[in-house]
């Protein structure tokens, strides 16, 4: 697959999941659920990081330890961006605030989507 197209995904995940966190959380629909919340930001920087991932490997291919990098920067991209959106949250929004167990679960789904990369490696490879 050309990395201008993984380039183009992944950007539109992160356009997404910008989306879903920074929007009237009174929009969203109410689940009862425990814990709904942890687990949609696992599964935002789950597949977040996976997407970097595909484009960074594409992007780095043939470069010495490139599938390290592509992993590295994708990992700390994601824990970043997720710090970043909570930071917006408490400061662009009215209905919803920073909350350090949401980075967690962020930082959790990107470990658990490098991790799930580095196992899958093979397959991924042939994108």
């Amino acid at each position: 697959m050309p990395k201008q197209l993984l380039l183009i995904w992944a950007i539109i995940c992160s356009g997404i999941i910008t989306y879903f966190c920074l929007t009237d959380s009174s929009n969203i629909p109410a689940v009862n659920f425990p814990s709904i919340d942890k687990i949609v930001h696992f599964c935002f920087h789950f597949g977040f990081t996976v997407s970097w991932i595909l484009f960074f490997k594409k992007e780095l291919k043939g470069r010495e330890a490139d599938d390290f990098k592509a992993y590295l920067i994708s990992f700390i991209f994601s824990v970043f961006f997720g710090i970043t959106i909570e930071i917006l949250q408490s400061v662009f929004t009215i209905t919803r605030a920073a909350d350090v167990t949401d980075i967690l679960a962020n930082a959790l789904g990107a470990v658990v989507a490098v991790f799930s990369a580095i196992g899958f490696k093979k397959q991924i490879d042939k994108i």
